[in-house]
Parts: structure tokens; C-alpha cells; sequence
């Protein structure tokens, strides 16, 4: 039966079992919408099947028991290599307020100087998809939405989302890109 499904069908149950169980940060809803919402962001940007499989994957190295050799074995290299590259290095001996700069940093410079334009578009997705998340919450709770974070200072979100946007301004003539770049503005000012 399995051999009837599309690559993003595949994408899409290995995720949701990847993630079984999980919720978005301070909140109840099942942690997949975001993974499947950054594929939607994609599918807007691209009709690369495997980019878009990527989105819907793009945390399950990062945040489950998932590893790389799984993903490698069920989805190629490619995919492999855009998940690798979406994915922090958690530093998972170290608590995580302590190692969000380094690691924000680390993928600031990522999409900087090594990402290619599928990297781009997936990261993109990634953080719109977050972005406009905390934007909702914004609306309903106001600041307290910081608390929810390993780094609760408003002006650090700030810094990285808005070197985010620069980083991937290549893509600024897409509407996702402004998209994204108009909730920086509403939501750091």
C-alpha cells in the first residue's frame, strides 16, 4: 500500500509519527500544523516535490528521536541534506537559554554564506510559519507570548528575526518574503 504514496504523503506520516504526542511551545496545538503549514509556505514558492517533503520534515532531526541515517534511508540525500541543514545543533549537554545566541547565529550565517536557494526557501517557510504564530499570539496575550521561549527577551527575537530577513533577501521580490518581512515590522516594531 505504501508503495501507492506520493513522496509527500511519505513526508507527511513519517512526520506525524515523528512528532506524535508533540504541541507547539505553550500552547495545545499538535506540534505537525507547523511542519505541514512551512510546506504549504513552500508549495507557494516551488513545485520541487522534494523541497516541499523537506518542510514537512524540517524539524524531526532537531526535535525527535529521529536520525539522520532514517531520513537518508527513506527520503535520499537531497532531503537529507535540507533537513541537515535546517536543523540546529541543540547542544543538548547545555541548557538551552545558554546556547540559543550561538545557535541562532550559527544559522544566520548558514543562509548568509552557504544555503542555496531551496535552504533559503526553506527556511523562510520555517520562520514565516513561526512568525506568524507568535504574531496571532501577540494579538491575544501581548508580550507574555516571550515567557514561552528558552530566551524570553523581546530584543532577541528581534536581532534574529530581522537578520533572518536580510539573510534571505534574495528572496525579497517573493510575497513570502514580504510577508514575512511586514510581521518582523508588526511584531518588533
Amino acid at each position: 500500500m505504501e508503495k501507492d504514496l506520493t513522496l509527500l504523503d511519505s513526508a507527511i506520516i513519517f512526520a506525524t509519527k515523528a512528532h506524535s504526542g508533540m504541541t507547539r511551545k505553550g500552547t495545545n496545538i499538535p506540534y505537525i500544523v507547523h511542519p505541514i503549514e512551512a510546506a504549504a509556505i513552500v508549495a507557494a514558492m516551488t513545485d520541487d516535490e522534494e523541497v516541499i517533503a523537506a518542510a514537512v520534515l524540517h524539524d524531526v532531526l532537531e526535535d525527535t528521536e529521529a536520525a539522520e541515517d532514517d531520513l537518508y534511508a527513506r527520503f535520499g540525500r537531497r532531503i537529507t541534506d535540507l533537513v541537515m541543514g535546517e536543523s540546529e545543533d541543540k547542544r543538548r549537554n547545555f541548557p538551552a537559554e545558554l546556547t540559543w545566541k550561538i545557535r541562532k547565529q550559527e544559522t544566520i550565517t548558514f543562509l548568509k554564506t552557504k544555503a542555496d536557494m531551496d535552504a533559503k526557501i526553506l527556511a523562510l517557510a520555517d520562520k514565516l510559519s513561526n512568525l506568524r504564530s507568535i504574531h496571532r499570539d501577540v494579538c491575544i496575550i501581548g508580550d507574555a507570548v516571550w515567557e514561552r521561549f528558552n530566551v524570553k527577551d523581546k530584543n532577541m527575537h528581534a536581532w534574529m528575526y530581522r537578520s533572518i530577513a536580510e539573510a534571505l533577501k534574495d528572496l525579497s521580490e517573493h510575497p513570502t518574503w514580504q510577508e514575512y518581512n511586514n510581521l518582523v515590522k508588526e511584531v518588533f516594531g
